[in-house]
């Protein structure tokens, strides 16, 4: 029987190569571990017997070379391409190392492990079968998939890679056994790094040459013939996965959280062990968890992304924990951008998948970039974040609002020229903020409605701004001053609710030919619920629905007999944005003054005609100003299109149109009084607003609800809505006529005290307002959301659209209007 040295890892007759310390780069020699092709040559054993043997006869000498060939055997695996493979386990004393055995286990086409060592864990009896045990009981105690001796190898026993960090170098060097892999040792190796203090006196280890497997890796066949699915070791998300399968979302079980920070997250601790985590970051589901915006299912692929990567789509398991760990580090540090060097870094898995890794790594830094998932917001980038290829279009945006500023923003980040036309003499468009009064009180938008994964909270959290979480409660007054019994608000509420339900099964069956007005609908069901029911509402009961209703239409922005009963809630069938409601205290303006920061923005621009005819997109402004691009994004208010304020050549689609005039332009207008002491105080007890309870039906929607504007409690200002049929009452009143109204509300639910004469006061016009003439967007009577789909449709990949108006998860928002231009930015970008 030959000994293991007869068919070692070195030819016979060559000299053994002289063994690596363990503190040594494997950069020197890795010929015996090299991709296990033609590089181990084997020398022919001579025919000349040693002196003092006979000679043998021929036959025999044609046995023993068939013997010889014997001795090594290619892996069985198909398609791989490994004629000589190589153990890289070295585990068993009878190691077959790059000579024979009864059978190669195949891990990659660059990595195999031998039967002996095999056996050497499988076994029993053998020294290696305790540790592959106990491995065992980790993984399947925390994993899913099966706990198999290839898995604990790839786990466990493969050698890591690392790249050389000096950018003329970017080589792969394989670290020997001895060394762990670490995110700060993989941010900082160099090749020829010594370990144990060892210094480093050789020549440039750089000049060495990579191992030949390397360049293998990024061939497109390399990854189908991996046989098990790359898991990582300290990934960034494990913090955010505890309640997951770690091996179902790209992640070691051997390496996953204990059970403590299990049973943490099992008690609703959620988030809360990730250190410094905005409370308003949550970008991964849950278990059973759904109805939660910009949230992605960590163990499955997107829609998108599964277009984007077909090739992941049998087995997401290397996009899952790439897609992850690029996730969970932008949401731990908003505030840099998210490149390739940090992220790579925190890749911790033995083996050549590595370097698949670390490639593949690039394309999804890069489609998450662009889909503004990651380095989005404020976020200020010194060089364009995404290839050249993608910046080589020049791109115009008319209007300065959220989405136009968000859009522009996301370009310019990206490498493209952008110029922004605004027709204003300011940027925001329906973002004003006023600070006559004080404070800062919104013209338009100010309060953000729900802040786990808004973009507001990240743009926040990016400039340090806190946001005032708004309180529940709204006592609800009446004439007189009376406050009116809580149990009475929660009976109505629920009776309100339940019309509303009534509407939705009513709607099930209905096609848009059938649609009916909102407001028509639910005086319909209430009637008919009292007939069937026998109730009779109170009178003050009556007027409690009425303070409901007077809210449906501030969140309608219209009269109700205008709002579609089969569309008006169309967004909700999608996930909205859930937690705390909030006041931005310093307004919106800040956040979009911060987006336009280093922007091409030309005010008093306003556009009259866009040509999109020949090959470039040619832009007029009433003053005779032109301009050209190869794209033109239109972010305008609903109005201006309906109204035909830009003059479009060729003229846009029929489908556009219908789709324009078949949604509303909804007004709300507001009030703020300034005062010179807080005369609220006592009566509200530290509440954030307190409703007022119409006196009839005609007056609903008049002032409802009015709110504290300053939570510190140091100035005296409250703001007030006029929403509904109001809306035309104030229209014909002068601004001192609307303050007198208002005054007589304060003055009625406030009779036991004097109010005192206000310092001062602004009333809002955004029905006259000339770049608006609105608010936000509603599906009129026979509308439907779809048209918000098809007004976000791009024509002839020239001309896009983007605003409040064209999102139809999110409209009615300043988050949705800037979402609106982040989707329009990636668009225009992959095309």
């Amino acid at each position: 029987m030959l000994s293991d040295t007869d068919y070692g890892g070195n030819a016979c007759g060559t000299r053994r190569p002289k063994k690596r310390s363990s503190g040594e780069s494997p950069g020197d020699e890795q010929s015996l571990r090299a991709s296990g092709r033609q590089l181990n040559v084997r020398v022919k054993r001579s025919n000349n017997p040693p002196p003092g043997q006979s000679k043998r006869k021929a036959t025999e000498t044609e046995e023993e070379d068939e013997q010889s060939e014997k001795k090594y055997r290619k892996c069985e695996k198909a398609g791989c391409s490994a004629i000589y493979p190589v153990c890289f386990a070295s585990a068993s004393e009878r190691c077959a190392k790059n000579g024979y055995t009864s059978r190669w286990y195949h891990l990659s086409c660059g990595e195999h492990f031998c039967n002996e060592c095999f056996d050497h864990y499988y076994r029993s009896h053998k020294d290696g079968y305790e540790t592959f045990a106990s491995w065992k009981k980790v993984w399947t105690t925390n994993g899913k998939s099966e706990p198999s001796l290839k898995a604990f190898m790839a786990d466990q026993q493969l050698p890591f890679w690392v790249q050389c960090t000096k950018p003329d170098c970017r080589k792969w060097r394989q670290l020997t056994k001895e060394i762990q892999l670490t995110a700060s040792l993989a941010a900082t190796y160099r090749c020829g790094m010594k370990f144990n203090n060892i210094k480093n006196d050789g020549p440039d280890q750089c000049s060495q040459p990579e191992d030949m497997r390397v360049a293998e890796v990024t061939n497109s066949w390399w990854h189908a013939m991996l046989i098990l699915p790359p898991l990582f070791k300290d990934s960034p998300a494990s913090p955010f996965l505890v309640a997951y399968y770690p091996d179902c979302v790209g992640m070691s079980p051997s390496g996953s959280l204990s059970t403590v920070t299990k049973s943490a997250f099992k008690r609703k601790k959620h988030y809360s062990s990730v250190p410094g985590l905005c409370p308003y970051f949550q970008p991964f589901y849950q278990p059973n968890e759904c109805g939660k915006a910009l949230c992605v299912r960590p163990d499955m692929m997107e829609l998108d992304e599964l277009y984007e990567f077909p090739e992941f789509s049998r087995d997401p398991t290397m996009y899952l924990a790439l897609r992850n760990l690029i996730l969970a580090s932008w949401n731990s540090n908003c505030t840099e951008v998210l490149t390739l060097e940090k992220c790579a870094q925190h890749i911790i898995i033995r083996g050549l998948v590595r370097v698949c890794c670390v490639q593949e790594m690039d394309r999804v830094l890069h489609f998450m970039t662009r889909k503004g998932l990651i380095n989005t917001g404020v976020l200020a980038v010194k060089q364009p974040l995404l290839p050249e290829r993608y910046g080589t279009k020049n791109v115009i945006v008319i209007g300065a609002g959220a989405s136009g500023l968000a859009a522009a923003k996301q370009l310019q980040n990206f490498g493209t020229q952008v110029v922004v036309l605004e027709a204003r003499d300011r940027i925001g468009g329906r973002v004003w903020d006023d600070m006559s009064l004080g404070v800062t009180v919104g013209r338009g938008a100010q309060i953000v409605n729900g802040c786990v994964n808004n973009p507001i909270a990240l743009m926040c959290e990016q400039m340090g701004i806190k946001m005032h979480k708004l309180g529940e409660r709204c006592d609800l007054f009446q004439k007189g001053g009376v406050t009116t019994d809580p149990a009475i608000d929660k009976r109505m509420d629920f009776h309100f609710n339940a019309i509303l339900d009534v509407v939705s099964e009513w709607r099930k069956d209905k096609s848009q030919h059938q649609d009916t007005p909102l407001g028509e609908k639910v005086q319909e069901v209430k009637k008919n619920f009292l007939q069937e029911s026998g109730i009779q509402f109170s009178e003050l009961e009556e007027k409690v629905l009425q303070f409901h209703l007077s809210n449906l239409e501030y969140a309608c922005g219209s009269t109700l007999d205008q709002v579609s009963a089969r569309s008006w809630d169309h967004n909700e069938f999608f996930a909205q944005f859930s937690g705390d409601h909030t006041l931005l205290t310093q307004g919106y303006s800040v956040l979009l003054h911060k987006l336009a920061d280093g922007l091409d923005i030309r005010t008093k621009c306003p556009v009259c005609t866009i040509d999109y005819s020949g090959d470039v997109v040619k832009v007029t402004s009433t003053n005779g100003s032109q301009w050209t691009a190869h794209k033109v994004l239109v972010t305008v208010p609903l109005t201006l299109l309906q109204k035909n304020m830009i003059h479009f050549n060729p003229p846009l689609p029929e489908r556009k149109l219908k789709a324009i005039h078949s949604l509303g332009a909804g007004i709300i207008e507001k009030i703020a009084v300034q005062f010179p002491c807080r005369f609220w105080d006592k009566k509200i007890q530290g509440a954030d607003y307190f409703g007022h309870i119409p006196p009839n039906p005609d007056k609903r929607g008049m002032f409802s609800v009015f709110y504290d504007m300053d939570p510190q409690g140091k100035q005296a200002v409250l703001m007030s809505v006029i929403s509904g049929n109001s809306v035309t009452t104030v229209q014909d009143m002068e601004d001192k006529e609307v303050l007198e109204e208002c005054m007589k509300v304060l003055q009625e639910l406030f009779k036991e005290q004097e109010v005192p004469e206000p310092l001062g006061f602004f009333v809002t016009r955004w029905s006259t307002d000339l770049w608006a003439q609105m608010s936000y967007s509603f599906v009129k009577t026979g509308g439907s959301g779809e048209a918000y789909d098809i007004l976000a449709e791009d024509v002839q990949g020239k001309l896009f659209f983007a605003g409040e108006a064209t999102n139809r998860h999110f409209p009615q928002t300043v988050t949705g209007a800037y979402l609106s231009g982040v989707r329009e930015a990636s668009k225009m970008t992959a095309m």
